[in-house]
C-alpha cells in the first residue's frame, strides 16, 4: 500500500468511483506522490527505456527531419524547437548535434522543454543549452513550432469504454474491501461518441491527448512548423492500459504512485481530433526510420566499434526497426500545415 492508494481509497469513499482518466492523472502527476513528478524513470535502473536510450541514431534522425522540414517551409526565424516529455534531455542532445551543421538552424531556434519533475528538469539543463520549461503546450511560444513527443502521449490519462447489447459501460477505479478494483457503469452521453460495435469490444479514447494535439495543430496551422509524434499506438481497440515497475508489467492498482502507467495511442482518434492542418501516419517506425537512413548511419557508426560496443550497436538497430522489436508496435505521426511538403521519413501518400 502506497500513501496515494490511501488517497485515493478516501476520496473515492467521499466521492464514489473515479474514471481511468482520473486515476490516471492522479497516480502520475499528484503533485506530492505522483509517478512522473517525483519518480526517476527512465534507463536501466529506472522502470522503462525508450528509443534515445537504445541509440544516438535515433535522436539524430528525429532532429533531421525536423530540420528539413523547416528548410522546406523556408527555414522561419526565430522558430520554436520544442520537445514534450524530454527525460533525461538525451533525445534533444542528439537533436542538436545531428542539426548543428544546418545552416541558421540554431541560430533562429529558441528551446523549448515541456516538463514537470523537477529531477528531470536539472538533468536536462545539464545537458541542454538555455531550454526554457514550460508546464504545458498553451504556454508554448506564439512562433513556427518544430516539436517532437516520443513516448509522450502514451502516458496521458484515458478514458476506457465495453460495448454490451444495449450500449457501452465506462470502466471505472471502485473500492472493495478497502482495496482499490476495476468496475463498470453505464457510460452516459459519451454512448452517442461512440460507434456500434460487437458485445465485448473495448475502445479507449484519450481527450487529454487530443487536446494536446489541438494545441500543437493550432499553433502549427497559424504560423508554420511540424509535429513528430512517435509512440506505441493502435487505432484505438483492445484494453491497453498497463503498468510498468523496474521494466516489468505489474497490476496497473498496486503500487499506485510508484508505477508507471500508460495505454496504446489511439492515433485514429488523434487525427480526427484535428483540423486546419495535413496529417502524415501513423507509420511503423522501422520503415520511417529506414526511409531518414538508419541503416546507412548504423553503418557509418559501426566502423569505429568493435566486440562487446559492435555486438551492442548491432542490437540497438535491430531493436529500432525491427517488426519482432520496436519496429512495427512504435508509429511515427507527423502534423503539418495544409500544402506543406511531406515531412522526411514518410511516405508520399499521407
Amino acid at each position: 500500500m502506497t500513501a496515494l492508494n490511501d488517497i485515493l481509497l478516501r476520496q473515492i469513499a467521499r466521492l464514489g468511483p473515479m474514471t481511468v482518466s482520473e486515476f490516471m492523472a492522479q497516480c502520475l502527476y499528484h503533485p506530492e506522490h505522483g509517478y512522473y513528478t517525483n519518480a526517476a524513470p527512465l534507463g536501466a535502473k529506472g522502470d522503462f527505456t525508450t528509443a534515445p536510450e537504445i541509440s544516438q541514431m535515433f535522436g539524430e534522425l528525429l532532429g533531421l527531419s525536423l530540420a528539413q522540414a523547416w528548410l522546406d517551409q523556408g527555414a522561419p526565424a526565430p522558430f520554436c524547437l520544442a520537445e514534450l516529455g524530454p527525460g533525461s534531455g538525451q533525445l534533444m542532445s542528439d537533436v542538436l548535434r545531428a542539426t548543428k551543421s544546418v545552416a541558421g538552424f540554431h541560430a533562429a531556434m529558441r528551446l523549448h522543454l515541456c516538463e514537470v519533475n523537477p529531477n528531470l528538469k536539472a538533468e536536462q539543463a545539464s545537458r541542454l543549452p538555455n531550454p526554457t520549461w514550460v508546464s504545458d503546450t498553451t504556454n508554448l511560444p506564439d512562433l513556427p513550432l518544430f516539436l517532437i513527443a516520443n513516448e509522450f502521449f502514451d502516458c496521458l490519462p484515458i478514458n476506457q469504454y465495453v460495448a454490451r447489447e444495449d450500449g457501452w459501460d465506462e470502466t471505472i477505479i471502485a473500492a472493495k474491501d478497502d482495496k482499490l478494483t476495476f468496475a463498470r457503469r453505464p457510460a452516459g452521453a459519451v454512448e452517442t461518441e461512440l460507434p456500434d460495435a460487437p458485445i465485448g469490444t473495448i475502445v479507449e479514447l484519450s481527450p487529454s491527448a487530443n487536446a494536446i494535439a489541438q494545441d500543437i495543430a493550432s499553433i502549427i496551422a497559424r504560423n508554420g512548423g511540424c509535429a513528430l509524434i512517435v509512440d506505441y499506438g493502435n487505432a484505438g481497440g483492445g484494453d491497453t492500459l498497463q503498468a510498468l515497475k523496474k521494466h516489468t508489467k505489474v497490476d496497473p492498482l498496486h503500487d499506485v504512485g510508484q508505477s508507471d502507467l500508460t495505454a496504446h495511442v489511439n492515433f485514429a482518434a488523434l487525427r480526427d481530433a484535428l483540423s486546419d492542418v495535413q496529417t502524415n501516419g501513423p507509420a511503423p517506425q522501422g520503415a520511417f526510420l529506414e526511409r531518414l537512413g538508419i541503416t546507412a548511419r548504423a553503418q557509418q557508426l559501426a566502423q569505429n566499434l568493435s566486440g562487446d560496443a559492435l555486438e551492442s550497436h548491432i542490437a540497438a538497430h535491430r531493436r529500432l526497426t525491427h517488426p519482432d522489436e520496436m519496429g512495427q508496435l512504435f508509429k511515427a505521426f507527423a502534423i503539418t500545415p495544409i500544402g506543406a511538403p511531406t515531412p522526411a521519413g514518410f511516405p508520399d501518400d499521407p
